[in-house]
Order: C-alpha cells, then sequence, then structure tokens
C-alpha cells in the first residue's frame, strides 16, 4: 500500500470514527430538541443524503483532476465543523442547516477522496486494498459507536460531539501530508 492511499485511510479512519460515535445517538439528539420529532430525524438525513449527492455530481464535473486535493481538503475541514453545528443547535432548524452543510462537505470530499484513492491503488491489489480500507474503517466505526453511547449514557451529548470534532480534526490534519505530486495521477 502506497503513502497516499495510507494517507488517506487514515484520514478516514479518524473522520468514520468520529462519525460512529454519534451514529447511535444522533436520532435521539434531533428527537430531543425543538422541534424534533421522529419526523424531523428522517428529514435531516433526506437533507444530507439530497445534498452530498447532487453537490458531489455537479462538483465532480466542474472542477478539474487538479482541483482534488484542495477540494477533499476543505471538504474534509468541513466536516471538522459538522459538530459544532450539533452542539450549538436549539431547534430543528438549526439541525437541518447543520445538515445542508455536512451535505456540502460531502459534496466536496467524497468525489475527491474516491478519486485519489482509486488511482493510487496498487494494480492487482486494488481488492485487497478497498477491503483493508473497507474493514478498517467498520472496525473502528463500531467500536466508536459504542463508545459514543455509553458517553451519552453516562455524560451527555456534548462530550461526544466534541471528541467527533476533534477525531475529524485529526483526519483533516493527516491531509495535509499528502502531496500535490499525487493531483497528476487522477
Amino acid at each position: 500500500m502506497n503513502r497516499t492511499v495510507k494517507l488517506l485511510m487514515f484520514s478516514d479512519v479518524f473522520i468514520y470514527s468520529g462519525l460512529g460515535l454519534i451514529s447511535p445517538i444522533l436520532a435521539i439528539f434531533i428527537n430531543n430538541i425543538k422541534g424534533g420529532s421522529i419526523e424531523a430525524i428522517g428529514i435531516a438525513s433526506a437533507i444530507y443524503l439530497i445534498t452530498r449527492s447532487i453537490l458531489q455530481i455537479f462538483f465532480s464535473r466542474v472542477f478539474n483532476p487538479k482541483d482534488r486535493l484542495w477540494m477533499l481538503k476543505l471538504g474534509t475541514f468541513l466536516i471538522v465543523l459538522v459538530p459544532i453545528g450539533y452542539i450549538l443547535s436549539t431547534d430543528i432548524m438549526h439541525i437541518y442547516l447543520t445538515q445542508v452543510l455536512q451535505g456540502i462537505a460531502g459534496g466536496f470530499a467524497f468525489p475527491s477522496w474516491y478519486s485519489l484513492f482509486v488511482c493510487n491503488l496498487e494494480k492487482g491489489k486494488q481488492g485487497s486494498q478497498w477491503s483493508v480500507y473497507s474493514a478498517s474503517v467498520s472496525i473502528c466505526m463500531a467500536i466508536a459507536a459504542y463508545i459514543g453511547a455509553s458517553l451519552v449514557q453516562n455524560y451527555n451529548f456534548k462530550i461526544v460531539f466534541i471528541l467527533t470534532g476533534l477525531a475529524a480534526l485529526l483526519g483533516f490534519l493527516i491531509l495535509f501530508g499528502l502531496e500535490k505530486k499525487i493531483i497528476k495521477k487522477t
């Protein structure tokens, strides 16, 4: 596995572990704020997924391969801000705006990450390298989901959102180890 693939993988391990911390508790958090409901949880998820889906197609077509590195860094930085949005949320509209922010972040980060990752996989080892990536991220998310739920049960939501932001920040900082020459491959 080359350095670029390892850095992208380690970055995602931190980012997705952070998001894993909130995965089991976000619906409960949303349901407990002003205007929150089961329907609001579904709307919030839809806002994120639709925003991300539309923007990732748009951004992947508008920007050139040379833009992939800054797109990845911008999207990942915006992901760092998402837990802050949750901390500041007191109303369902704040959650919806945070979901739009997360969708914009994903719109930038997803196509650029995939492009960089795929172009740097070793020929003949693509399947095993994807498997290592997927297993690493999934195991870390699973552990984080348990930790996040335990922290909320024993402490509060805020500590989990702070830890989510810190994990995402570490994932973001790892991206600065990527070199500009990797863009030539995309």
